[in-house]
């Protein structure tokens, strides 16, 4: 018998605007109503809903803590002894130690819950999301927008002609797009 329960790692992804957070924040609430502890993480590049918060773009929030992307262990540093469940919001923005993080926290017994886009605006995998859903033994969930044709979107198109991987914004910067309308839009890809 193991000294502690199980722990898990779940992951959400998909393109933007399609309701990644929204179920994170549905699992999050669950989980109120279960009375087990939780804390939620985020990181501070991500200040679209403000510094303390991760948020939907139907304007649901939830308190959460602000840990630099390139310093994810600091969320080990800010756990509390009775958080059975950690929910992590823009995870693709945490770079790469994120993973053991996720690990660490999951082989203590505690459910982890991961959000996070899995290509990038050149539909590219993003970030540690690849990794994590590979690990992520409580299952994925892979979650899709619709497309301004009438498809299931899964990919993002950046609106602005920047070219760095990371340009935080919503839908004055984006938009998802189905695979057909990618292409159009990127002949190149």
């Amino acid at each position: 018998m193991y000294p502690y329960p199980p722990g898990r790692i779940e992951s959400i992804t998909g393109c933007m605007f399609s309701g990644k957070s929204e179920e994170l924040l549905r699992r999050l609430t669950r989980c109120v109503y279960a009375k087990l502890p939780f804390q939620v993480f985020k990181p501070e590049i991500d200040d679209r809903h403000g510094e303390d918060c991760i948020g939907t773009h139907s304007e649901q929030t939830l308190a959460a803590v602000n840990i630099p992307a390139s310093h994810p262990m600091f969320i080990l540093d800010c756990l509390l002894p009775e958080t059975r469940v950690v929910g992590i919001d823009e995870v693709q923005f945490f770079n790469a130690g994120i993973v053991e993080v996720c690990e660490a926290l999951a082989n203590t017994g505690i459910r982890v819950i991961v959000a996070g886009l899995d290509l990038d605006y050149l539909a590219k995998p993003f970030g540690s999301m690849p990794e994590l859903l590979t690990r992520s033994d409580g299952g994925v969930t892979k979650v899709t927008a619709i497309c301004a044709c009438g498809n299931q979107a899964t990919r993002t198109h950046r609106l602005s002609k920047n070219k760095e991987q990371v340009e935080v914004g919503a839908a004055d910067k984006y938009e998802p797009v189905c695979r057909t309308c990618y292409l159009a839009k990127h002949p190149s890809a």
